[in-house]
């Protein structure tokens, strides 16, 4: 293959022009490293270099002026707004902001296309004249300030130029109409330097009035990289342009055009593959990569039509691939430095000196924080990160903060505390963090290179904030800052460094400009992404832009169409990658150039959709075997004693029961926002035994009942603020909660008042029974111990009572059963069940009961009725039937049962299998 680059050198030379002396003028600076390369191939005698540059290098020596960045336009045009904006019209820097970008992309349209400024906005004034909302003759306020807005733009346009160009600054735009204007002392003084235009497509009014001028003047040539095929073609958009110069350059009416080929239509590879999402893209890529031979990757490029897919293609490259040069560079937005400082800054919107805990909690977590909060093994985050959570704080304040962070109280003040809405508090506070980190960082300094590098950037951002801030004093809060950072850093990137012309090239759809490759492979070839489509980002309407010859979204898309196919043109493996799924944003259509492609029926396209290659796999059951050491600690466990809550928790499913008993792993405690139906629990249980313990052994009366429910608010709320710790309870579902817990008690002593009122005794016996016997298994050969607390036991009209409190619904149904074999297989049914009837167990072998004996639970969702839900014995599931008396053959059938549970747990034969309960 022949690139377009080496055939116009070989025409050059064909020619005999001296190639020292010619000025190289290409679309990119990229594109002028190829040409430098080619030349060092194709020039066999020592010359000098010529002279090459960019087209926006050149016409900026045309012009006089440099290059302004946004941020100092942005600036720059505030200070003119407010010099010509009545004071009661002017909007603030921060609101000015959000619109003035806009109207800078305007004005640079404008001026790239030479259109008369005056004609444009008059047009405009017109318009809104014309449209505005108001039907009534006499015009509101609003209205006028309105109208006036539109009438002042040529007057901000107007001023905001003379003030940039005697400054020698300007927009890209400016720049461009003041080189037209030069091009004529700039002949005067070159006569003879003659000048090559190389690959240029769409050109602005301004280039291309400056290409003409030096070529009527006979000092410069240009070659279009343009093929027959679309030239041809009236309404093929890849020649678009340049059927239009064709058509309207005066040059052209008396000389030929350097020049179009017939390249496209040679035999080609063409393949278009469909794949499911973007990283299925960039993995299919890898495998593309790792199917060529080494030789052909220096041949080789990849094009990112979506350029945040970088980082996840550079992770899928293979390793064969030893030389990669990316010509796009990681933006910096991406990089996690940038994460840190949004959670900094996001900490800063709504500081009120106390900040929440989830914001604290995610910068403590951010790994460069943990690394620079570690102080001689002490990990520093962590601590304050544990300490949030085991006292369940959901705001804390920045004072706090630092008395926690120990000898690193200096990086957590910088993190946490307040600016103020201050900018220069901001950037001081900033500038120390970043100097603190890098202090740091310095100390291992070999690991932490690319964060050094990271952090040096950031640097750069801030100063160049604080340098505009100090020079036009506009940022005036953190949130104007919080804007601009973002903007500033939307354009930063690091740049990788490589060897530009050696290995796999990985380039961006623009970076792709004048150069070939054999093979091209080219992802993300979808509707909205390539091309981009309908977006408007303007003040200028669609039908003004048309009037005026300004680019539309149509031309955009023709700029996208020419560079898709001049990729083609001279390549012989194409792979034209799309994804298949759909989007929110960008949906899931496969681009019109790949249906452009199968209807002009010039190759032969082969299509093919690939999926990842995921086996259906049968989901199988962990299961841990019994080792030794497992039955070693099981025996360890049988002999401190099961609990009725660990043996249910083994019928739902032995994984949870090897993981907490055996392993003894906590589940993670986070800090409750809202109440934990725990809490709840153990706080209704807490303040029913302060209750009840000053009547242990007596007749409950109603007026000792009385007397507990003009105590329910301040014990419950005591107890919340023991098991809750800092949490807030006044506020939100918190506060409801608080009100719940307190109207179950309440409603549970009515209920109480109820029976003692029906003529009923009710004697309590004992609250928060702790019970432990030993269970004699003759089978196992270790002794196993049974243990549990009875929340609590009272006399009943001379039955002795056993209950449990649940704060969830209980029914009936759930403490009833017919086979006793069921009691150990299904939890959801019978764990209640079994749980009452172990302390019934336990009980009974204590203290040797002879007097009648029930054991139930009373459900504070379910205070109905009878509300306590006795246990019973049926006949048959559809027996009404029931035997409440726990009788001793009602505890030796649980005792089998409850003796082949313990067997089943201790048996080295029988594996810790995972049950499905619906995780």
């Amino acid at each position: 293959m022949r690139s377009f680059l080496k055939e116009v050198i070989d025409d050059i030379q064909k020619k005999e022009l001296d190639i020292s002396q010619l000025t190289f003028i290409l679309p990119s600076k990229r594109a002028g490293t190829f040409l430098k390369d080619i030349l060092s191939h194709s020039i066999s005698k020592t010359t000098f270099a010529p002279e090459i540059l960019s087209i926006e290098e050149f016409v900026e020596s045309l012009s006089d002026l440099s290059y302004a960045s946004n941020t100092e336009l942005l600036f720059e045009f505030y200070l003119v707004y407010t010099q010509l904006t009545p004071e009661p019209q002017r909007d603030t820097f921060d609101q000015f902001s959000k619109w003035g970008q806009l109207l800078l992309q305007d004005f640079n349209e404008i001026d790239r296309y030479l259109i008369d400024p005056d004609h444009i906005f008059d047009y405009l004034k017109s318009i809104k004249e014309l449209n505005h909302w108001s039907l009534s003759e006499q015009q509101t306020p609003y209205i006028k300030n309105y109208l006036a807005f539109w009438n002042r733009l040529k007057i901000y346009y107007n001023a905001f130029r003379e003030k940039l160009i005697l400054n020698k600054k300007g927009y890209q735009g400016l720049v461009y109409r003041e080189a037209v204007n030069g091009i004529e002392p700039y002949i005067g003084s070159n006569p003879n330097k003659q000048h090559v235009f190389i690959g240029f497509n769409a050109l602005n009014n301004a280039e291309e009035r400056i290409i003409q001028e030096l070529l009527q003047q006979d000092l410069a040539d240009i070659y279009w990289d343009i093929d027959a095929t679309f030239i041809k073609n009236p309404i093929h958009d890849a020649g678009l342009f340049i059927r239009q110069h064709l058509k309207n350059w005066p040059f052209y009416k008396n000389n030929q055009m350097n020049w179009v080929s017939e390249n496209y239509r040679s035999e080609k590879n063409i393949q278009t593959i469909a794949v499911p999402k973007n990283i299925g893209q960039v993995k299919y890529i890898g495998e593309l990569l790792d199917s060529l031979a080494p030789g052909d990757l220096k041949k080789t490029a990849v094009v990112l039509g979506d350029e945040t897919l970088l980082m996840p293609l550079l992770n899928s490259i293979p390793q064969k691939v030893e030389a990669i040069n990316i010509t796009m560079g990681l933006p910096l937005k991406s990089v996690p430095m940038a994460s840190l400082f949004d959670l900094v800054f996001k900490i800063q919107k709504n500081h009120n000196h106390t900040l929440y805990y989830k914001d604290v909690v995610a910068i403590l977590s951010h790994s460069f924080i943990q690394s620079v909060l570690t102080h001689k093994g002490v990990n520093f985050s962590n601590q304050i990160i544990n300490y949030i959570q085991s006292n369940n704080i959901v705001t804390i304040s920045v004072d706090k903060l630092i008395a926690l962070a120990g000898a690193k109280y200096e990086v957590v003040r910088l993190l946490f505390q307040s600016w103020e809405n201050s900018s220069e508090k901001a950037f001081r506070n900033c500038s120390k963090l970043i100097l603190t980190l890098k202090s740091e960082l310095d100390l291992e300094k070999s690991k932490h290179l690319l964060a050094l590098e990271y952090l040096y950037r950031f640097n750069q951002i801030f100063n160049e904030l604080e340098h505009y801030n100090t020079k036009y004093n506009l940022i005036s809060n953190s949130t104007t800052l919080y804007f601009l950072y973002k903007e500033l850093l939307s354009s930063e990137t690091l740049d990788f460094k490589g060897e530009p012309l050696q290995g796999l090239q990985i380039m961006g759809m623009l970076e792709s400009r004048v150069l070939d490759f054999e093979t091209v492979i080219i992802s993300s070839v979808n509707e909205g992404i390539l091309p981009a489509g309908k977006s408007s980002n303007s003040f200028i309407p669609f039908d003004v832009k048309l009037e005026n010859g300004l680019p539309t979204y149509k031309e955009k898309d023709a700029v996208y169409t020419y560079h898709f196919y001049r990729l083609l043109q001279r390549a012989k493996n194409v792979y034209i990658i799309y994804n298949t799924e759909p989007d929110v944003l960008n949906g899931g259509e496969k681009s019109r150039f790949i249906t452009q492609l199968q209807i002009e029926n010039i190759h032969h396209i082969q299509h093919s959709i690939v999926v990842p290659n995921v086996e259906v796999v049968q989901k199988q059951p962990k299961i841990i075997e019994k080792t030794p050491g497992v039955i070693t600690r099981l025996q360890q466990i049988a002999g401190n004693g099961f609990s009725p809550s660990s043996l249910t928790n083994y019928i739902r499913n032995p994984l949870d029961f090897y993981y907490e008993k055996v392993l003894k792993i906590q589940s993670f405690e986070d800090v409750e926002e809202t109440v934990a139906a725990n809490t709840l629990g153990s706080v209704i249980h807490q303040t029913l035994e302060d209750f009840y313990t000053p009547h242990k052994g007596q007749l409950l009366t109603e007026a000792d009942l009385l007397q507990m429910k003009a105590q329910i608010n301040a014990s419950v709320a005591h107890h919340f603020k023991s098991f809750y710790k800092e949490g807030d309870m006044t506020k939100g579902k918190n506060l409801i909660i608080l009100e719940v817990a307190k109207r179950y008690i309440s409603n549970f002593i009515n209920k109480e008042i109820e029976t003692l009122k029906a003529g009923h005794q009710i004697k309590i016996i004992h609250l928060e029974k702790e019970l432990d016997i030993a269970v004699v298994i003759p089978e196992l050969d270790f002794k196993v111990r049974l243990k549990g607390t009875v929340d609590r036991i009272d006399e009943f009209d001379g039955t002795l009572r056993i209950i449990d409190y649940k704060t969830g619904k209980v029914n009936q149904g759930q403490v009833e059963i017919v086979d006793w074999e069921d009691i150990t297989l299904d939890y959801n049914k019978y764990s209640k069940s079994f749980q009452i009837l172990a302390y019934a167990y336990m009980l009974t072998a204590t203290e040797g009961i002879s007097q009648s004996l029930e054991a139930g639970i009373i459900s504070f969702k379910n205070l109905q009725g009878d509300y306590f839900l006795k246990f019973g014995k049926k006949p048959s599931s559809r027996s009404r039937d029931k035997d409440h008396t726990i009788t001793k053959e009602t505890l030796d059938s649980f005792y089998g049962e409850l003796k082949k549970l313990i067997i089943e747990i201790c048996n080295p034969e029988i594996d810790f299998i995972e049950k499905d309960v619906g995780y």
